[in-house]
């Protein structure tokens, strides 16, 4: 019934490194389900065949094919494995090139938290609101981008993700990001305040290290409320029991 506290993030991943532009239709299941996909061989698992698999807008209401459609756009591009078009990633530290939904899992059982690193107007296009929700279940902490799309800031912020925004004239090509850092976010707590700023600690796999300042994208105090309790929706629900 309580709300958890704000803190810190620490030895977070990221699950993708982004550029300008990405679309809400990137991030969003959306079009038919291939079955070489997550939510393709996940269906077939279930025992629905392929014929029967229809598109990831008729199942929206399954989370667990929505989640694995989440960032599996054919044609969203990571620049964590260039020249590669759709939905994969490298897992870290080995390197090794699985589809996003995978990586993600094997993540979330080492209890490893993640970010996405984006560059101008992320989330842009459609307000798509499995955007968000696919993001959070994913296990993705917090998005760091150049600039964002009003609706999916607000969006990522009602599901409990953390949006932040690199300040003028730094994104992930000046820092030189290629996906082998850890990320800290510090300066996180209960007593934040809207468009403040934090500090983004990256650590590199040559042992260097490097504090970026950001901004802290939670625009309103209300937001400030929302993001402590997880989300939105454990906010209304609190809110409804007491």
């Amino acid at each position: 019934m309580k709300p958890g506290s704000i803190e810190e993030i620490r030895g977070a991943r990221p699950l993708g490194i982004f550029g300008d532009s990405v679309t809400t239709d990137h991030i969003s299941p959306a079009g038919n389900i291939k079955m070489t996909s997550p939510g393709g061989k996940y269906l077939i698992q279930h025992g629905v065949s392929a014929e029967d698999f229809n598109s990831y807008g008729s199942r929206r209401g399954n989370d667990r094919v929505m989640t694995r459609g989440t960032f599996a756009n054919v044609r969203i591009k990571n620049l964590m494995v260039p020249g590669i078009e759709g939905g994969v990633t490298k897992l870290m530290p080995a390197g090794e090139t699985l589809s996003i939904f995978d990586a993600a899992m094997s993540y979330q059982e080492n209890k490893t938290p993640l970010i996405v690193v984006a560059g101008q107007e992320y989330g842009m296009g459609s307000s798509r609101d499995w955007a968000a929700k696919g993001t959070r279940l994913l296990g993705v902490r917090a998005v760091v981008a150049r600039s964002f799309e009003r609706i999916h800031r607000s969006n990522l912020v009602g599901m409990g993700v953390l949006p932040l925004q690199f300040k003028e004239g730094t994104s992930a090509q000046s820092l030189a990001l290629d996906g082998s850092e850890t990320f800290d976010v510090l300066g996180l707590s209960n007593a934040i305040k809207p468009m403040q700023e934090v500090t983004l600690v990256i650590h590199r796999s040559n042992g260097k290290t490097e504090e970026v300042p950001v901004l802290l994208r939670i625009d309103t105090p209300i937001e400030i409320d929302y993001y402590q309790h997880g989300g939105i929706l454990p906010f209304v629900l609190r809110q409804l029991l007491a």
